[in-house]
């Protein structure tokens, strides 16, 4: 598969946690295990007026980790997340978002994971993760 086929595989099946924030897959590479995705919000995950709440900082960033080693065909369909810790840089605005996830290391049934959540290209939180990597029977 190439990096535009993967892309359009991960386009086409989002799951409605995804969806809900209108996640789509915008850059992929295999060669250094990375996922870029835009995201996006509106004032149903704010507090505080337009403060995002931060689950929703940790979904996306969830979201964007795991997709980047489901993104990986040869490695797992699907993730099961073990673990998750979140750092928060600063206060997250209403609107639109970029995450980035990268594989750090994948054994044959573990994955070390981490991840960027950048708004108007500034970091609003960082995070890793560990993930049970999980195979089709």
């Amino acid at each position: 598969m190439t990096n535009e086929d993967i892309l359009g595989f991960l386009n086409g099946q989002w799951p409605p946690s995804i969806e809900t924030f209108k996640g789509v897959a915008t850059d992929f590479s295999q060669e250094d295990m990375t996922l870029t995705m835009g995201f996006e919000t509106d004032l149903r995950f704010c507090h505080s007026g337009d403060v995002v709440q931060g689950g929703f900082i940790s979904g996306m960033l969830d979201g964007v980790m795991a997709y980047a080693v489901i993104g990986m065909p040869e490695l797992c369909d699907a993730v099961a997340t073990l673990e998750i810790k979140v750092s928060y840089m600063r206060v997250a605005r209403n609107g639109i978002f970029s995450g980035s996830g990268r594989v750090v290391h994948a054994g044959r049934s573990i994955a070390y994971l981490d991840g960027q959540l950048y708004q108007d290209d500034r970091l609003v939180a960082a995070a890793t993760s560990t993930v049970k990597l999980l195979r089709s029977k």
